[in-house]
């Protein structure tokens, strides 16, 4: 079964995340805070991955896939448990603390935020 990480995730949003990914046949592992140090591969039982004695928080709500689920996505958009921050678990990833995870998500947040604030033209656009 493919599986989902959450982070930070509470509530009513993280019951909506959790039924929706057990309807969808995937399984939701909810990540203590004392975990947020070891690496996403660890996380999800990857071999070759050890935990990590460094402990590391963040605040963010994090959600971390172990592949695309699209119809997932869908359902937490359309019914109010959104996540900003979403990856997809890669090979160079897995060895990333969910810390780290966050930081670049942050980075890569804010660098599309910035794109879309700027009034630019599209220089393949043609202007009206």
């Amino acid at each position: 079964m493919t599986r989902v990480l959450l982070y930070n995730i509470t509530g009513e949003k993280l019951t909506k995340i959790q039924t929706a990914a057990g309807l969808l046949g995937l399984v939701a592992i909810e990540v203590p805070e004392d975990a947020f140090g070891n690496p996403i591969g660890f996380m999800l039982g990857y071999e070759g991955f050890t935990p990590s004695d460094s402990p590391e928080s963040f605040s963010e709500e994090m959600l971390v896939m172990e592949t695309l689920c699209s119809p997932l996505l869908d359902y937490m958009r359309k019914n109010g448990a959104a996540v900003a921050l979403k990856a997809v678990v890669t090979e160079q990833n897995s060895a990333w603390s969910a810390a780290a995870l966050c930081r670049e998500l942050r980075r890569e947040h804010e660098a599309m935020r910035a794109c879309a604030s700027k009034k630019s033209v599209h220089p393949h656009k043609k202007k009206k």
